[in-house]
């Protein structure tokens, strides 16, 4: 990798040995939910997060289950969480990545300029032998100020039109993406008509951190996103996509999220849905 690939990868992922080199960064541990986690393992110094909570609006209908959180309200949180004002942030989680990628999304979304996933999350920490303990932190008050609209973001209008105009992908398992048959009394199965199959996990190496930068860039280039159009991505319920939008941003290719994702979609009865493996 040449050194502009390095760089843009920095800015999204950072290994567990730049972490633990770098000190007086805010660490976040993404639960979700946090649950009673007080014998869990962690970093020294992370803070939990609890993902429904704090990283999410109250959802629902159209909204969809993970709704982005009120600015507010999402200030009052990282000010729980000691975040100050510049202060560099990681997050990381128990599953490689697929939960606290929403936390980056959101932090960056929110005006935070240096977050970063560590990538292969607290698998990959434990595995280059750094230190863990068994107590949650209790953080001091911060002073974070945050002001949202950093990272493009889609309502349902605008995936629709972005499955015509650019690319549209969604990050959930194949079978989800598939769909089929509804059991009674429950939202459709499908995927927007237009979009294309592109699980979160495909980003992953088998160890767990992310795939390099050279397999990222053919991964997405076979999927007509290359640079060369607008890119949108979406999920089940606003997680998951992150993991997508995350890997895009560490090649050098900006994609916008649909928060509400497919259960803000299909709560509409209106919104077309495509069953089968093609865009449609």
């Amino acid at each position: 990798m040449d050194d502009s690939g390095q760089a843009l990868r920095a800015r999204v992922l950072a290994t567990p040995a730049e972490l633990a080199a770098r000190p007086g960064v805010a660490v976040l541990a993404i639960r979700n939910p946090r649950g009673d986690d007080s014998a869990t393992p962690r970093i020294s110094g992370a803070v939990d997060v609890d993902l429904p909570t704090e990283l999410a609006a109250p959802g629902g209908g159209t909204r969809g289950s993970r709704p982005l959180p009120e600015v507010e309200a999402l200030q009052r949180a990282a000010r729980g969480w000691g975040l100050r004002q510049g202060q560099a942030v990681v997050v990381y989680d128990h599953d490689r990545g697929l939960v606290a990628a929403r936390a980056w999304w959101v932090l960056r979304w929110a005006g935070i300029a240096d977050v970063r996933l560590l990538d292969g999350g607290f698998a990959a920490w434990v595995a280059a032998g750094l230190p863990v303990v068994h107590r949650a932190t209790a953080p001091q008050p911060g002073d974070v100020t945050l002001v949202p609209g950093r990272m493009g973001v889609l309502d349902a209008d605008d995936a629709a039109a972005l499955a015509r105009s650019g690319v549209l992908l969604d990050s959930r398992v194949r079978p989800n993406y598939i769909g089929g048959a509804t059991p009674p009394g429950q939202p459709p199965r499908g995927h927007i008509p237009g979009a294309l199959s592109a699980p979160a996990a495909d980003n992953f190496t088998e160890p767990g951190p992310f795939a390099d930068a050279a397999t990222l860039r053919h991964l997405y280039a076979a999927l007509g996103a290359d640079g060369s159009r607008p890119v949108g991505v979406y999920c089940g319920a606003g997680i998951s996509a992150a993991v997508n939008v995350a890997a895009l941003a560490s090649i050098g290719i900006e994609a916008a999220m649909y928060p509400g994702s497919w259960s803000a979609w299909s709560a509409d009865p209106a919104r077309p849905v495509m069953v089968g493996g093609v865009p449609g």
